[in-house]
């Protein structure tokens, strides 16, 4: 069973060693990507076309003797009427407050049927314990992997590549995608620059970045893939471009919802 991978995965994302096992790069300014309330909007576009929308939130912080934690949930859904997509799927990622997955469900509509993923990542016994079906009901396969290091499922990569948005690093990140182990290779060189979206009338001062993932995703991402995040404490993802088989489309930032933020302004 193949579970869609979370669109904006790839830009939130060459390599020179995998990331370390126990560690996470230091940033600058300090990383405030988790936070509890933050909703974030994405509109999907084709060329002139408007494939979706991805929504990504922030549910809750949850705090046990043994770690901090934040829970995420992304909702990625076709508009209706674009010929050829049909596309519905919910993601939900339990989240390390050091940017790490703990656990993960995803689930998606496949015709009409909504099958599922899960995955609970048990560092202690160096186990992922993964299973999938159809519902939430009917488990057709169970399975049992190594975790080698400390991994980022789709949703979590999401956050992981904000945090790591100042680290001058080129990362070779592993990644737990369609009950895969997978590579993510993302260079942060720190490159300064302005983009201008519909949803803000002025330039915005953002950080760019590249990377490339072994893998295929939804509407056939795959390989290369380019984003811009905001120059600021939050590093909140403006804009990316992605390659799919038949050209590249277009990640644009259109509504937004976290405490104190705005769009930081290019002084350039």
């Amino acid at each position: 069973m193949r579970t869609i991978p979370p669109l904006f995965l790839y830009a939130c994302l060459a390599v020179t060693s995998a990331a370390p096992a126990f560690a996470q790069v230091g940033a600058d300014p300090p990383s405030k990507v988790l936070i509890e309330e933050e909703e974030l909007i994405y509109n999907v576009r084709y060329g002139f076309i408007d494939l979706g929308q991805v929504r990504i939130r922030i549910l809750g912080k949850e705090t046990t003797p043994q770690h901090v934690a934040y829970r995420g949930k992304a909702l990625i859904d076709s508009y209706r009427g674009v010929p050829f997509v049909d596309l519905h799927a919910m993601y939900e990622s339990l989240i390390d407050s050091a940017v790490f997955a703990r656990e993960f469900v995803g689930k998606s509509k496949d015709g009409k049927i909504w099958t599922y993923s899960k995955y609970v990542f048990d560092y202690d016994t160096r186990q992922i314990i993964m299973e999938s079906g159809r519902r939430d009901s009917i488990v057709e396969k169970r399975d049992t992997v190594e975790a080698d290091t400390l991994y980022q499922d789709g949703l979590s990569l999401f956050f992981y590549a904000r945090d790591q948005l100042y680290s001058r690093k080129r990362v070779n990140i592993p990644t737990l995608i369609t009950e895969q182990k997978v590579r993510t290779y993302i260079d942060f060189h720190n490159t300064r620059e302005a983009v201008e979206i519909d949803a803000v009338d002025y330039p915005i001062d953002v950080i760019q970045f590249e990377g490339t993932a072994d893998f295929v995703g939804i509407f056939g991402l795959t390989g290369d893939f380019e984003g811009w995040f905001s120059n600021d404490e939050a590093r909140v993802p403006i804009m990316a471009k992605m390659k799919v088989i038949i050209g590249s489309v277009t990640i644009e930032l259109m509504k937004w919802s976290r405490p104190g933020w705005s769009p930081p302004r290019s002084s350039g």
